[in-house]
């Protein structure tokens, strides 16, 4: 019985330290993100009421939001080239500090991708 328990208690610490070498650890993101659907105009009404179904109760219906911080037709003005990534991570993981839920694992990739074609066409000049 002495064997068993040495065993599996080595066991458990190998996947208690396996799983401790990964907490803390930031997400690993993707180097070069890209809008799969990045110019497809056919796409905009549908990703409009993606957004209204999924994101308008903090975001305004049709992303009209009078409150800088949450306008996202902001998005390209406030970060410029990396506004794909920053929407990409940001509702992948989420900002709950913020009040921005995760959504990764919640809304399929594509939907997530429509919802920002949709943003694309709203941004601020």
């Amino acid at each position: 019985m002495g064997k068993h328990v040495r065993v599996w208690g080595a066991v458990s610490v190998g996947l208690l330290l396996a799983s401790f070498a990964t907490v803390g650890r930031a997400e690993e993101k993707p180097a070069d993100v890209k809008n799969p659907f990045e110019g497809r105009a056919d796409l905009v009404d549908e990703g409009k009421s993606l957004f209204n179904q999924y994101c308008s109760h903090c975001h305004g219906p049709d992303a009209v939001q009078g409150e800088r911080v949450r306008d996202l037709r902001r998005l390209t003005r406030r970060y410029g080239d990396g506004a794909t990534q920053m929407f990409y991570t940001t509702i992948n993981n989420g900002r709950m500090e913020k009040g921005m839920p995760v959504w990764k694992g919640v809304l399929p990739e594509e939907t997530m991708w429509r919802i920002y074609t949709f943003l694309q066409s709203v941004q601020a000049q």
